[in-house]
């Protein structure tokens, strides 16, 4: 009876933090709305309410992500932001169907044993020490990026057989191995969306952006080529920090290498419906690496892919399982996209590059090598503020665009380098989905991301910069 009193307890207490965080939230937005300036007028007053509303709840998360995502969509509507049809217009986006895309994929792949044949095959060879598992599965996160779209949907598709691991030596909550492995597999899902154009949300966001905005856009392979060298200076950079800042307990691996050998010999060789997986994932992905002859949006092999999975007869997987995908998420970036369209529509985004648009911004955005290194640490801030990516992405780039056309740079380079840093969000869980997901698994707290996150940030903060200065330079992308 105590436990359960206790329980009930701990459950009131944090439903009384909740109604506490959403009522400091809805005092913010209620605030916006009273306070601004009388020559603000009411649409682009109510949006920029409705944004800082937003981003309050997403990032304090005292209602779910979808029903914040959902509470935007009723207040842009209901207090006449913008029209019906632009609320909703996010919703019509490529990007949002590459994610359910994405997910479908997944799930896909998920009731096919490949993903376990490919870790059993890294353990038994390599799972030997902490250090080698730890490199297998940080390496593997970065190999999943060619074939699965989004993070999250990569992070959430390895969260089992990283708590498998977790469990398999015996490390407890809050051991070093577990912050090593949950922390790893987090930042390794961040950087894995650096270099692939459809690994990461942000990434499709910012192309949608700079065709609506300066009618331009950036192919699959040109995306890969610019953004290269950061992913792979990352790759060896960040797991070595992680791994100087969490030295693991003294743990046998034997008995799981033994485990993962004897499991990987129990499923024989490649089975049918692993290579149908197989040969319809590298399909896709020659068909998004070829975009700029065919000239398909990366949404679409995404799409051909999810049918060619489920496809009676001809596939290996029924429809109705593959579309078992996370709503929330869907919410969220549709959203997300539609505050995005509904901030220019209602001329709120105008109001907000003026005041960006000061002496000093335009000062420094006259001299490109200046701006450059200004736009990285402004967006790197700008993200510790706007914790959810595609918020951040949706709501800069169009100032920063503005600001690049006032001043004569080129705002394609602009937006990739604010975008590429957008996806470097390690200090707060709430700064991008591989942190969240990872941090539902309840074996890690925020105070585990602060000093590996501090690091990562400063870290990938001056490979962008560095590879700036030198590489775009060295192929043209920036004067």
């Amino acid at each position: 009876m105590k436990v359960q009193s206790g329980l009930l307890k701990k459950v009131h207490l944090n439903v009384s933090k909740r109604m506490i965080l959403f009522g400091i939230s809805s005092f913010v937005f209620l605030a916006i709305l009273l306070f601004l300036p009388e020559n603000v007028s009411w649409e682009p007053r109510v949006t920029i309410g409705v944004m800082v509303y937003g981003v309050l709840l997403w990032a304090l998360e005292p209602i779910p992500l979808g029903m914040t995502s959902v509470l935007a969509l009723i207040l842009l509507g209901l207090l006449n932001a913008a029209p019906a049809d632009t609320v909703l217009s996010g919703f019509a986006s490529p990007a949002v169907f590459l994610i359910i895309a994405g997910m479908m994929i997944a799930q896909g792949v998920n009731q096919t044993s490949l993903m376990d044949r490919i870790t059993y095959t890294f353990l038994a060879r390599w799972g030997n020490s902490a250090k080698n598992i730890f490199i297998c599965f940080f390496l593997l996160m970065q190999v999943q990026a060619f074939f699965i779209p989004a993070t999250a949907v990569r992070v959430t598709l390895m969260m089992p057989i990283i708590l498998a691991v977790i469990n398999a030596v015996g490390a407890k909550k809050g051991s070093n191995f577990s912050k090593l492995m949950l922390v790893g597999t987090a930042f390794a899902g961040n950087i894995s969306g650096t270099a692939i154009l459809t690994a990461a949300v942000g990434n499709i966001l910012t192309i949608e952006i700079l065709q609506i905005y300066t009618n331009s856009t950036i192919s699959y392979f040109e995306w890969f080529l610019y953004a290269f060298p950061i992913w792979f200076l990352l790759i060896l950079i960040i797991p070595w920090v992680i791994w100087r800042l969490f030295p693991t307990e003294q743990y046998s691996f034997q008995l799981l290498q033994q485990e993962m050998k004897r499991k990987k010999d129990q499923l024989g060789p490649l089975r049918a419906d692993e290579k149908k997986c197989l040969s319809i994932l590298s399909f896709t992905v020659v068909l998004w690496m070829t975009e700029s002859l065919h000239g398909y949006h990366p949404t679409i092999p995404a799409l051909l892919a999810v049918v060619l999975m489920a496809f009676p007869r001809y596939g290996f997987v029924q429809w109705k399982k593959t579309v078992k995908v996370n709503f929330d998420m869907i919410l969220l970036i549709g959203a997300t996209l539609s505050l995005g369209f509904a901030l220019i529509e209602s001329g709120a985004m105008d109001l907000l590059a003026s005041l960006f648009a000061t002496n000093f911004i335009l000062q420094a955005f006259g001299n490109p090598w200046i701006a450059l290194i200004l736009v990285i640490i402004l967006s790197q801030i700008y993200h510790l503020g706007v914790t959810n990516v595609s918020t951040a992405v949706v709501t800069l780039l169009p100032v920063l665009i503005g600001l690049s056309m006032q001043t004569g740079l080129d705002p394609v380079v602009v937006s990739f380098a604010s975008a590429i840093t957008f996806l470097f969000g390690f200090i707060l869980v709430v700064e991008t989905m591989p942190n969240v997901v990872v941090h539902g698994t309840g074996l890690i707290e925020q105070k585990d991301f602060y000093i590996p996150g501090i690091w990562g940030t400063v870290i990938s903060t001056l490979v962008t910069i560095l590879v700036a200065f030198t590489w775009w330079k060295w192929i043209g992308f920036w004067p």
